[in-house]
């Protein structure tokens, strides 16, 4: 029987081209804003995989615009009452049902401190789309899984869709129109090699770089959720400073790369962890040592990084069901968390 997970994976190609057509005049507009508030720096109010959503962001905004990014902690508002001093700035709020008090109220604190504030939610209306100046619907539709998919990538989409109207960016304004067909490929990628060697392993590690390292973020909380095995991402650069003495053999290491100038820094790392006898994974071509998982190539750096989550989407929950779980309803978890 197909999960409601597995389900709502395949519908992401779907779930992408409708927020292209039906939320382009509210992209449009929120672009406009941006170019006409020309912010000197931007902040993100998120958690779990919405956050992971908006480090995403925070990699192909300062990339293509120079513009720092910083996420704020939601209780600087709900339980500090911080007064941020935001009025040369723009706001990015994610939230897919758009009511967790915590987010909704850092929101509201950020749009009475002057910021152009931006909601990326799945529910409209919503608290978190009156706390802003800038609602967008995502249009993933239902989900109905605990465990995001479709609603972490079309917050993804969403936010790139309304950076390359902000910028002018052909090159990115192209990707991203053409992302529902690159989604199609990606889907229909097959990691089950990943299963053989983590069938005996209690932990690995996820490792990224730039817009990558979000994805690994997203990939290491999603093995938590669905299937109980303990995950931690870092950069493929960080994790040489420390964590990699865990690294022993035939631990577990999936390296993500997209096709960007991180993608050779990345292999390596991951061909000198295999060499040491790590049983180690990567998607990149360069990799000598390391197994090499599929990819797709968008033809855009930042939405190559974006397209690995979905053939990571349909391992974890095949995953998940091998080991005798049930992908739909994770342990101790809710569909809609809401924290203060």
């Amino acid at each position: 029987m197909q999960t409601n997970m597995r389900r709502e994976i395949d519908e992401i190609p779907e779930a992408a081209a409708r927020l292209l057509d039906r939320s382009k005049d509210a992209v449009k507009a929120t672009g406009l804003a941006l170019r006409e508030k020309d912010p000197a720096f931007l902040v993100t109010i998120a958690r779990g995989s919405s956050d992971h959503a908006a480090l995403f962001l925070k990699y192909a905004i300062e990339l293509t615009t120079g513009r720092p990014v910083a996420s704020l902690g939601p209780s600087l508002a709900s339980i500090y009452g911080a007064e941020m001093r935001l009025a040369g700035a723009a706001s990015i709020s994610i939230s897919q049902s758009g009511k967790s008090p915590d987010i909704v109220a850092m929101a509201e604190a950020a749009t009475k401190a002057g910021a152009v504030t931006i909601a990326l939610t799945n529910t409209l209306p919503s608290p978190i789309s009156q706390a802003s100046t800038h609602p967008l619907d995502i249009q993933a539709g239902p989900e109905i899984a605990v465990a995001a998919t479709k609603s972490y990538v079309n917050s993804i989409v969403a936010g790139l869709a309304i950076l390359s109207e902000w910028t002018g960016d052909a090159d990115l304004q192209r990707a991203v129109a053409d992302l529902p067909v690159q989604f199609e490929k990606a889907v229909k990628l097959d990691w089950q090699m990943l299963a053989a060697d983590l069938a005996d392993a209690e932990s690995l590690f996820v490792l990224g770089r730039g817009p990558a390292l979000a994805i690994a973020s997203e990939a290491a909380l999603k093995f938590k959720e669905t299937s109980g095995m303990h995950a931690e991402a870092y950069s493929a650069a960080e994790v040489l400073h420390g964590p990699v003495a865990l690294v022993e053999k035939t631990f577990p290491v999936i390296g993500l790369a997209a096709r960007d100038a991180a993608e050779g820094s990345v292999s390596g790392i991951l061909d000198g962890l295999g060499a040491k006898g790590a049983r180690a994974f990567v998607t990149s071509a360069k990799a000598k040592t390391a197994k090499v998982l599929p990819f797709v190539e968008t033809g855009h750096p930042i939405t190559d990084a974006l397209a690995l989550i979905l053939p990571f989407y349909g391992f974890v929950e095949s995953w998940s069901r091998s080991r005798g779980l049930n992908p739909d309803a994770p342990v101790a978890l809710k569909k809609i968390t809401e924290t203060r």
